[in-house]
């Protein structure tokens, strides 16, 4: 079954949007070798948006988000990152842009409405007899 999200940025700077997103976004990362990072994101959602011509059907967006949008603004503009827009009210929520090197524009919002998040499945323990059994199997083959 379907566990996350997987988004990719496009950029002739990538080592230094890599170092953007490491260093100024704080995102923690997995290094699989030659240069590549994946950035690591505790959650994610996807959202499936009507459009009759603009933005052109079938164009993915990346959107950021956070819980106070003015908080974080302040944060990542002590970090050196550079927003292109106030903050503007959209009704779902409160929403800015900012750009990351080589031309990727991102957008940053904090929405309004109540997120239900997908929760991970708990793993399944050994039923009562099961481990009684298990238990029982191993005095017995310790006597031998």
């Amino acid at each position: 079954m379907i566990k996350g999200v997987h988004a990719m940025f496009y950029s002739n700077q990538v080592d230094e949007l890599r170092t953007f997103i490491k260093d100024k976004l704080g995102l923690g990362y997995t290094d699989v070798g030659h240069g590549w990072l994946i950035f690591d994101v505790a959650d994610a959602e996807i959202g499936c948006h009507p459009t009759e011509g603009r933005p052109e059907s079938g164009t993915h967006n990346v959107s950021f988000y956070c819980d106070d949008i003015k908080k974080t603004v302040a944060e990542l503009k002590k970090r050196g990152v550079e927003f292109t827009a106030g903050i503007d009210d959209r009704g779902y929520g409160l929403v800015t842009h900012f750009s990351m090197p080589g031309g990727v524009h991102v957008e940053l919002y904090q929405p309004r409405y109540k997120r239900n998040p997908a929760k991970k499945k708990a793993a399944k323990k050994p039923s009562a007899s099961k481990a009684r059994k298990r238990t029982k199997s191993n005095r017995m083959s310790s006597k031998r």
